[in-house]
């Protein structure tokens, strides 16, 4: 009943920040400088005011402000994010086709990160002060500094332009066609449509742009796992498990990581947020059909439709994974349901 209470009230959290979020991009849209009347009709089609007005009813542009804002929370109500100026397609339908991609490749490179990332740091905390300790902290250290877009650069030249070991940019081969659509991954409705070869591709290629997005958020796990196991192997009931002949692998994993990792879900959380979010220099170096490139491309051209179910979305992928990692501490600790 507790756990119940707690994931309840959680949600609950969600959904106003839900509402608070929606109103505080709709402020900021209204903000952005530059008018989508100009950006998207061409010279001769803004001398003809009909044409204009037009335009501007087609997309409530021609209402104040207060009434746009209640229609926009209306529609939201309703699931209905407008048509893109840009496309003039259903902004939702839209998000709907770019969004797996983003997700196949943000879920790839968030396992890559955590698996490492941990790895690593479990290592440099156990042999601490150790050349490994050294040698990790500094891979750390440099996938938390060098530039997303540089590192991304370098490894197609790499591995793909010199080496040619692994394929360069895209989500298959030019020699197979995309599967059928069953999840919008590429992997996995490829294996579901039973085409080995083409799985294998397609996972092939999320190797490189996965690498580059996995970096950052990877050495911020290293550093978080080493230093909150650090803490956790000095308390006393570590002590008092060495003290009983268990074991150095059984106390870290029986005893000391569970308690260090909590922490660690945090980061976990936020980078996959920012992961879902921010992809946009690295989709358009790889030629990843995601939503960074739907974002980019809407700014350009002042699509404010396409640009608040952008802001929206990766705005709901920051709340509904902080929720979730949330709920999860609860699960994990007892002691946060009762805080």
């Amino acid at each position: 009943m507790e756990r119940l209470k707690f994931i309840g009230k959680r949600l609950v959290y969600l959904v106003i920040m839900l509402f608070g979020v929606a109103t505080l991009v709709f402020i900021l849209s209204k903000l952005v400088p530059g008018n989508p009347v100009t950006a998207n009709l061409s010279q001769r089609a803004l001398s003809d005011p009909e044409i204009v007005a037009a335009f501007e009813a087609k997309y409530g542009l021609d209402q104040p402000i207060i009434v746009q804002y209640f229609l926009y929370i209306k529609n939201l109500l309703q699931f209905d994010l407008g048509t893109s100026i840009r496309t003039n397609n259903p902004v939702l339908s839209e998000l709907a086709r770019c969004y797996p991609a983003t997700i196949e490749l943000a879920l790839f490179a968030i396992i890559l990160a955590a698996i490492f990332g941990i790895l690593f740091g479990v290592i440099s905390a156990i042999k601490r002060n150790s050349l490994a300790d050294q040698a990790v902290r500094a891979i750390s250290v440099t996938g938390v500094s060098i530039p997303s877009f540089w590192f991304a650069l370098l490894v197609l030249y790499f591995f793909y332009y010199k080496l040619g070991i692994l394929p360069g940019p895209g989500r298959l081969s030019t020699s197979f066609s995309p599967p059928e659509t069953v999840t919008g991954l590429y992997v996995i409705d490829s294996l579901i449509e039973g085409d080995m070869m083409k799985a294998m591709d397609a996972l092939s290629h999320l190797i490189l742009p996965g690498i580059v997005l996995a970096a950052f958020t990877m050495g911020l796990i290293t550093r978080t796992t080493r230093s909150n196991l650090l803490d956790v192997m000095s308390t006393d009931y570590i002590r008092t498990a060495r003290a009983k002949g268990l074991s150095e692998t059984a106390i870290i994993v029986k005893h000391a990581l569970g308690n260090a990792i909590i922490p660690v879900l945090t980061v976990i959380g936020l980078g996959f947020g920012n992961l879902l979010g921010g992809m946009v220099l690295v989709e358009t170096i790889f030629n990843w059909p995601g939503v960074g490139q739907f974002a980019y491309q809407s700014v350009m051209s002042n699509d404010y439709p396409a640009i608040i179910g952008v802001a929206l979305l990766i705005a709901l992928n920051y709340m509904v994974i902080n929720t979730v990692v949330d709920i999860l501490y609860g699960i994990i600790d007892p002691r946060v349901r009762c805080s």
